[in-house]
């Protein structure tokens, strides 16, 4: 798959130079989440001095970047083709559902305990959030609601240890969470979770999470095959 040839690449979702981490990271940062925003779908081709361009950079750090990206399971290096945005197999789907499930199982459970009541309504902002976005039809804005929402009960459990261990898969799972499910039924689907945790009820905010995360497991599981069955063979 080409690169949209003909067509300029969207503007970046921040200001590269906004911040003070290393250029290669912010970089890497602003083409993680464009990827997970979809503007370059599985199997789109990244053309090195297009992002550069893009981007307003030399083409070292977006060489870089790319590498950071495929060592994180985003994009992958084809020969004579530069780097490709990858496209999550059964097996990735898998191990990310059941690495979800158990933490997010564990993260609920504890935030059930531990969530103030400041970071409930935090929590209910965002679950408003989402709504706006459904109504409004604004899928990056809807999906960014959602990614956050899920973010927020990690930091309602008040683990460092379950946060250390979660990090480096967040992009992943944020990816992972832009394949699933109707807007609709998933932002009920978060409301549930939600009351679940502000009941104050360790075991029914466990059960919720577990819920949620086999329900949509499938809803990809469904996804991936029938993608299998549109795809042909040679």
């Amino acid at each position: 798959m080409s690169s949209r040839a003909g067509k300029s690449l969207p503007a970046p979702t921040r200001n590269i130079d906004a911040d003070y981490q290393p250029l290669r990271e912010r970089v890497r940062d602003e083409l993680r989440q464009q990827i997970i925003d979809n503007v370059h779908p599985p199997g789109t081709r990244l053309v090195e001095s297009d992002l550069a361009a893009q981007l307003g950079i030399s083409r070292v750090p977006v060489r870089e970047a790319l590498r950071a990206l495929e060592s994180e399971g985003f994009v992958r290096a084809v020969p004579r083709r530069g780097a490709e945005v990858v496209q999550l197999s059964e097996q990735d789907v898998e191990e990310l559902f059941d690495v979800r499930e158990a933490l997010e199982v564990l993260a609920c459970r504890q935030a059930a305990h531990r969530a103030t009541a400041g970071e409930l309504r935090k929590m209910r902002k965002l679950l408003d959030k989402a709504r706006k976005a459904v109504e409004s039809a604004d899928e990056i804005a809807l999906g960014r609601a959602n990614e956050a929402f899920h973010d927020e009960i990690l930091n309602l459990s008040h683990n460092a240890l379950l946060q250390t261990v979660l990090l480096p898969l967040q992009g992943r799972m944020h990816w992972l969470l832009r394949q699933t499910g109707d807007p609709h039924d998933l932002v009920d689907e978060h409301t549930a979770l939600y009351e679940a945790i502000a009941s104050r009820s360790p075991d029914l905010a466990a059960e919720r999470a577990r819920q949620h995360a086999r329900l949509n497991r499938e809803i990809v599981r469904r996804r991936l095959a029938q993608r299998k069955q549109e795809t042909p063979t040679d």
